[in-house]
Formats: C-alpha cells, structure tokens, sequence
C-alpha cells in the first residue's frame, strides 16, 4: 500500500466517524471537542523509525491519537490514529492532521464551537500560533516556567496558609497574561491552580499547574475543563489492551502504519457496536468484555454449494443482549 492510500485511509476512517455522528446529532451538536494524545509503542526488532524514547525509556514508536467528542457526553469516539517515528515531538504532524480534520467538521457542524484539550508537549509556539489563527477554543497545558512560578507565588503562599487552617488539600486558582520575549507574537491567558495536597500520615505536597488558553470562563470551570480529558486515555488503553494497537512488528513503517489504521478502523467498529448495544448490560462497555462476551462464542459451521450456516449455541449467558443487538444492527431473525 502506498502512502497516498494509507492517506486516504485515514481521511476515510476520520470521515465515518464524523457523519455517523453527524446523523446521530445533527444541530444538536453545540460543542464539539478534539483531544488528541501521544502514546508509547514499544518495539522489539529491526522496525524501520523505531527510537530510543527517554521519557518512555525503551525504543517505540509514539503514535498519535485523536478522539471526537460532543456537547456533555462522557464517550468519546477514536478520530484518527497516525503512527509516527519513535524520537517524534508530541506536536509532530499535528498540524497537518489538524488542516485536515477542521474542515471535514465544519462542513458537518457549521454552528458547532470546536474546543481542543492538548497536553504540554503541544505547548510549542508554531501550533499555539495555528490555534490562535484556527478560530477554535483551546486549553493547552504549559510548564513550570519561572516567570510563571512568580506570578503564581502568592497564590502558592495562600494555599498553604488555608491548608494549614484546614488541614484539608486546597486549590487556589489565578489567572495572568504572559508573553514569551521571542517566541509569542501577543500575549496569552495563563491560568494557574496552586494546590496543596494532604496524604494522610505524609508531608502534604504543593502541586502548581499552568494552563494556556483563549477560554472566556473563570480559571477553576477552565481548568475542571480540562481536567476531563484524562477520560480520552481510557480510549488509548482500549486501543492498546483490547485490540492490540501495538502489532507493529513488521520492518516497514508504511507496512506498520497499514496495521495501525486496521486496528483503528476495527475500533470504530467496536465502539458502533457498543453503541447499538445502548439498551443492554454492554451500553458502557469497553472493547475487551465486548469481545469476551459478545464476539467469542462458539459455533457450528455448515457449508453447502450454496451457502454457509453460522449454528449459535442455544444457550448462553448474554443471549437475550445478543439477538437485541444483532437486530439493532440489521440482523433478520430466521
């Protein structure tokens, strides 16, 4: 497969996903929002663009994950997964695949806002400066930047002070407008949250956080915000855990990112189905107990010249959710 078709494959799976929600939601959908998250991809041979990762300390790929979700859902839906080299940046590719998204969910929600939640790899000026001229809503983490700890430090001081009245962990959230000298062309809203936390029988720890944003609501609501986007992890670990993102043992790249793209497309599967099964036992469930539970069951082939016949046994424990769901999905009963 060439690189232009693993293109297209990837446009093809980010292009289901939106209009199946697009037909689910319609102008319904009012907020729309992007996470998107690098992961390790440990690898163990020859692989073509396998790295040493000294964050992950091992050699990997870092594929990059985008989910999709809408309005106050807590599911979100996989987007895209696009394999990269293991010595990438977290922000490698981002923008492009970005370009590439946007206008694919305008055209289906022209009335939507779009808000994306990025961790602090992404906090690098060009894709800052993307966002900022992307007319979407954005929060980014940032790090402890001295100039940064200083704005923060009497917010710090308070904290400690409550925590010692209460003796309970206490958050104590700020805002400022900050500016690199080279790198931002204006100034941005910082928001910080100065936390002291209690660890019964332990030292309480202070924990100051920084967040980067263009969002119009108080700094506690912006940073609860993003706070959520832990959830979009528990996507990664499906992909992982439950279908083996991690298959990528041929030499080739291009053949890896084939295998990549197959894993993804098997999981917008897995979570349609988890959607059909909306009216059962398995509405939240992930990919692993769908499986186990609902896809590996033993059966009775028989083939003729003209046709093969699936026999399901006549018994077992999730039947009644079965047949619900296999029916909700266009099965015909005999």
């Amino acid at each position: 497969m060439g690189s232009g078709e693993l293109y297209r494959l990837v446009e093809t799976i980010a292009q289901t996903v939106i209009d199946r929600h697009r037909r689910r939601l319609g102008h319904k959908a009012r907020t729309i929002i992007l996470d998107f998250d690098p992961t390790d991809d440990p690898t163990h041979g020859q692989q073509e663009f396998a790295f040493y990762h000294g964050h992950y300390g091992t050699h990997c790929f870092l594929p990059l994950i985008g989910t999709i979700s809408f309005n106050q859902e807590k599911r979100q839906s996989l987007l895209c997964a696009v394999l990269r080299p293991g010595d990438a940046g977290a922000a490698l590719g981002f923008i492009p695949i970005l370009e590439r998204l946007l206008p694919k969910i305008r055209a289906a929600f022209p009335t939507a806002r779009i808000r994306i939640r990025l961790d602090g790899g992404f906090a690098v000026p060009s894709v800052l400066d993307y966002l900022d001229g992307a007319h979407v809503q954005y929060i980014v983490g940032l790090s402890n930047w001295p100039t940064l700890k200083k704005a923060a430090h009497k917010a710090q001081r308070l904290a400690l002070q409550e925590y010692k009245r209460t003796g309970q962990t206490t958050q104590i959230f700020g805002e400022t407008q900050y500016q690199t000298k080279k790198t931002w062309p204006h100034p941005r809203r910082v928001l910080f949250k100065a936390e002291v936390v209690d660890y019964p029988g332990r030292e309480p720890r202070q924990n100051l956080r920084f967040l980067v944003t263009n969002f119009k609501m108080t700094a506690k609501r912006a940073y609860e915000f993003y706070c959520l986007r832990g959830d979009a992890e528990n996507r990664i670990k499906e992909l992982k855990q439950g279908l083996e993102l991690g298959r990528t043992s041929c030499s080739s790249f291009r053949a890896n990112q084939f295998r990549v793209q197959l894993t993804a497309a098997a999981f917008v599967l897995m979570q349609e189905l988890a959607a059909q099964a909306r009216h059962t036992a398995y509405r939240d469930a992930q990919v692993t107990r769908l499986r186990d539970r609902l896809l590996k069951l033993p059966v009775w082939v028989e083939e003729s010249v003209r046709r093969i016949v699936l026999h399901l046994p006549s018994r077992f424990s999730a039947k009644t959710d079965w047949q619900r769901i296999a029916f909700a999905v266009g099965g015909a009963s005999p």
